[in-house]
Formats: C-alpha cells, sequence, structure tokens
C-alpha cells in the first residue's frame, strides 16, 4: 500500500498550510484542493496566500469524476463537515485512508458511518500557530500530525502507508497506540485556551503568563479530566501539563481559530467545544462552571452579530 494521491477538503489555516506543503513535494495533480465552483473562481480571482506566497493549487469540485484518492484529508470546520463528507465521495475508492485533523472527539466518528471504520485513522493536529486572515496565512511553527488507528496498541498498514508517506513528502509526524486518549487530550486543550482566548480577546500570550485568563483556561481543562474519568479515558494532571508544554511552544502573538473566528464575526465552534462539556456534564451529573461560564459568553457575543 502506497499514498500518491490526496485530497484536501476545506482551504482553512490547516487545509492551507498542508495543501501548501505537499504541493511543494508532490506532482500538482497529484494533490486535490475539493471545493464547488464559486469558492475556486474566489480563490483563483483573489489568491491564497501561504506565509506570503502566492498559492496555485489543483482544484476539483465535488462533481468533478476522478481517480480514488488514496488518502483523503478533512480540514473544514466541524459546522461543514457533513457537506463536506458528501463532496468528498467522487475521491473514494475501497482502499482510500481517512484522516480528519478536525477539533473536537466526533469527527472520525462521522466519517467512518459513511464510508466505514476500517479505513478511518485517528488524528490531531496539534503545535502549529497558523493564522488566516481573509486569503493570508502565516505561520512560524507547522506543528505535528499525530495520528493512528482506533484500536488501541496496533499499527496497521494503513499507519505504516502514512508514515512512509510522511516521511516522503517530509510533514513531521508522530504515531500513537492511544489516539482516543490523545483526541481527548487535545479537546481538553481547544476546550481551555480556543474558548479562553476568544472570551477575552487576546491571543496565546495572554494565557502562557500567569494571570486571569491562564487560570480560567487551566480550569476548564480541568473539567474536562473529571468527565473523561467518567468515559473510561482518564485524562490527568500529567495530561494536562503536556498540552501546556505544547501550547508553550506557539508564538504568543498567535491565536486559536475561535478567537479568529470571534473577531472576523464568524459563528464558532462553541457547541464542539463548552456545549459538548455540558452535555457530557449533565450525562454524568457533574458541575462544570467554568465551561458554563466561557459557553454564555461566547453565545452573548455572538448574539450581537449583524445577521
Amino acid at each position: 500500500m502506497k499514498i500518491n494521491t490526496v485530497s484536501i477538503i476545506g482551504l482553512g489555516a490547516l487545509g492551507i498550510m498542508y495543501a501548501h506543503h505537499f504541493s511543494k513535494r508532490l506532482p500538482k495533480e497529484n494533490v486535490r484542493i475539493i471545493a464547488d465552483q464559486e469558492r475556486i473562481n474566489r480563490y483563483l480571482q483573489n489568491g491564497i496566500y501561504c506565509n506570503g506566497e502566492l498559492c496555485t493549487f489543483n482544484y476539483v469540485t465535488p462533481d468533478e469524476s476522478v481517480s480514488p484518492s488514496d488518502l483523503i484529508l478533512f480540514t473544514v470546520k466541524f459546522d461543514g463537515l457533513q457537506e463536506a463528507i458528501e463532496s468528498v465521495k467522487k475521491h473514494v475508492g475501497k482502499d482510500s485512508i481517512f484522516m480528519s485533523a478536525l477539533n473536537g472527539i466526533i469527527s472520525e466518528e462521522m466519517i467512518g458511518e459513511a464510508f466505514g471504520f476500517e479505513n478511518v485513522l485517528y488524528c490531531v493536529a496539534q503545535g502549529m500557530d497558523a493564522v488566516k486572515v481573509g486569503n493570508q496565512l502565516t505561520f512560524d511553527h507547522k506543528g505535528k500530525l499525530v495520528f493512528g488507528d482506533h484500536e488501541p496498541g496496533i499499527i496497521s498498514d494503513k499507519t505504516k502507508a502514512v508514515e512512509d508517506f510522511f516521511k516522503h513528502v517530509e510533514l513531521l509526524y508522530e504515531v500513537d497506540t492511544n489516539m482516543k486518549h490523545r483526541i481527548w487530550g487535545k479537546f481538553m486543550l481547544n476546550v481551555g485556551v480556543n474558548q479562553t482566548v476568544a472570551v477575552y480577546k487576546s491571543n496565546y500570550g495572554e494565557v502562557l503568563r500567569e494571570g486571569e485568563a491562564r487560570q480560567t483556561m487551566i480550569a476548564a481543562m480541568r473539567e474536562v479530566i473529571q468527565i473523561s474519568e467518567k468515559e473510561g479515558i482518564n485524562l490527568s494532571e500529567a495530561d494536562l501539563d503536556y498540552w501546556l508544554k505544547v501550547l508553550g511552544t506557539l508564538s504568543p502573538e498567535g491565536k486559536p481559530s475561535m478567537a479568529q473566528d470571534i473577531e472576523a464575526k464568524r459563528f464558532s465552534e462553541v457547541e464542539l467545544f463548552s456545549g459538548t462539556v455540558l452535555k457530557y456534564a449533565e450525562k454524568h451529573g457533574l458541575e462544570a462552571p467554568v465551561n458554563k461560564m466561557l459557553y454564555e459568553k461566547i453565545i452573548s457575543i455572538e448574539s450581537e452579530y449583524v445577521r
């Protein structure tokens, strides 16, 4: 099993970053960016820039017939995932491997329900500080993709194929044999940092230094730890320390996607973060006051948008 072709859907920060990286190391026709014609026209008219360089991507519409892709990478926002699943159908073959770089803890389940779980690898993107403003993406740290199988303790042929591919294209990666734990850990970080930076209308620097914002972030993360114990994931203070160290590698001037959404007056993924925490808390009879506060503040901010 060898990966030669990649289809990417979603040209947000991660989509641009990975598309740009792959396009530098593979034949242009082997990296397909899936988008509807209206979006493609806008991309071509306005251009897409990655650290100041104009990107010349290979665009393909969802209706265009192509040979099956070896790897299909989802980099959309969560509210666009269901549409994205429909849009990739003509790129899917019996051996296509699916990976999702989305935030949250359920995108792999949705993709698996649509295409079969046997070809879905679990994945988290961590350590990047990409910021997208309009058609301009900038970043100092590309971070890495951490991936592996759904079942703990194994490394399948599909995981080995992706590992070989990432080596070939020189993309930093890590194979993890306990991906469910890793995904919950990244979810814990997102719940803390994304929402806190958005509410405080600041940047990573605000939560990297001691103060109220950092205390709020850590308290929100600890509420995820208590829920994870009830779900059998068993995150710990050691996991919290690990993810705080990952956060510490990011540029203080950078900011997470939710803060970028709030600045641009776009509706955020709050339901994916504190919304999910509150549902799990209710399920297990737990209190999550910090996430409740963050949820209410973000909903209040979004309620003021001009519709």
